[in-house]
């Protein structure tokens, strides 16, 4: 982050009993996983993982034997309460997630939280992150941003993120599946317009590493005519500061209708009323159809 460092030369002694350790692992690249953070794992009796079988996987690789023990979105409150009695009786313990830094869009914000309320100490072994990675390679500002992770599913909480999200004027990150990546690029063409700038990247840290830009029209252009494949991290232009206003869905429409009722067509209403309110005006013709 461009803060001065003092670094250590020499081994820590790692890890401690009693503490916590959040640890980076690979988004792809194996190249990627830090000596501080094998050498941890090497040596904690415990590590809680989002997937003990994918971790695994990797532990293996890499000759780590530690006890793994499952800790997802699932079994979170079941978990806490033995991890931390773990912790109590001087246990060594370390959090991972499948790929990246624990509890960024992960598991483990609510562990590093309850651990903290009961005096444990909790030390992050850094390691990638599928966010940071794909922000500072896009291209588009990253002085201040926004991260979002994978939208809500609910169409009225999703619609209503969405509509903060085409108004917000920093730059905002976005975690998406390949089989809903066509849907979030056609939703925010209609909020911000097919000339937004964007970045969707994929295979992070991989030989085939993308990043499909720079508009979200040309985008969708690509993933129409290329089936989308692998996780996706979307990094997305602010809009400009000053042009849009933000104003419900219901007011646009009543808005659309009194144009309309003047004698316009839906499609010059729209034209008209985005210009003054900023709003793509496929998104307000939408919202009469």
């Amino acid at each position: 982050m461009g803060l001065k460092t003092d670094y250590i030369s020499e081994k820590q002694l790692e890890p401690n009993p009693g503490v916590l350790y959040i640890v980076g692992t690979p988004i792809g690249n194996l190249e990627d996983f830090s000596p501080r953070a094998k050498n941890l794992l090497s040596k904690v009796s415990i590590i809680a993982c989002e997937d003990t079988r994918h971790s695994g996987q990797l532990f293996k690789k890499f000759e780590i034997k530690a006890t793994l023990i499952s800790f997802h979105k699932h079994n979170i409150h079941a978990r806490i309460p033995k991890l931390l009695k773990k912790l109590a009786e001087g246990e060594t313990l370390a959090l991972v997630s499948d790929a990246g830094l624990p509890s960024v869009s992960d598991p483990g914000e609510e562990l590093v939280a309850a651990s903290r309320k009961v005096g444990h100490k909790v030390v992050c072994i850094p390691g990638p992150c599928a966010a940071m990675t794909a922000l500072v390679s896009s291209g588009l500002p990253s002085q201040r941003f926004c991260f979002e992770g994978f939208l809500p599913s609910k169409p009225k909480d999703r619609k209503a993120l969405l509509n903060s999200i085409s108004n917000e004027t920093r730059t905002t990150i976005i975690y998406e599946s390949p089989h809903r990546l066509l849907k979030l690029l056609k939703e925010l063409s209609l909020l911000c317009g097919e000339d937004r700038s964007i970045q969707v990247a994929r295979e992070l840290t991989k030989k085939y590493e993308e990043q499909i830009g720079p508009t979200i029209g040309e985008a969708m252009k690509y993933f129409g005519e290329n089936k989308p494949k692998g996780e996706f991290t979307l990094v997305l232009g602010g809009a400009p500061k000053g042009k849009i206003t933000p104003i419900s869905d219901e007011q646009l429409i009543e808005e659309m209708q009194k144009l309309i009722s003047s004698g316009v067509s839906t499609n010059h209403a729209a034209k008209k009323l985005g210009s003054k309110t900023g709003y793509s005006r496929n998104y307000l013709y939408s919202l009469m159809h």
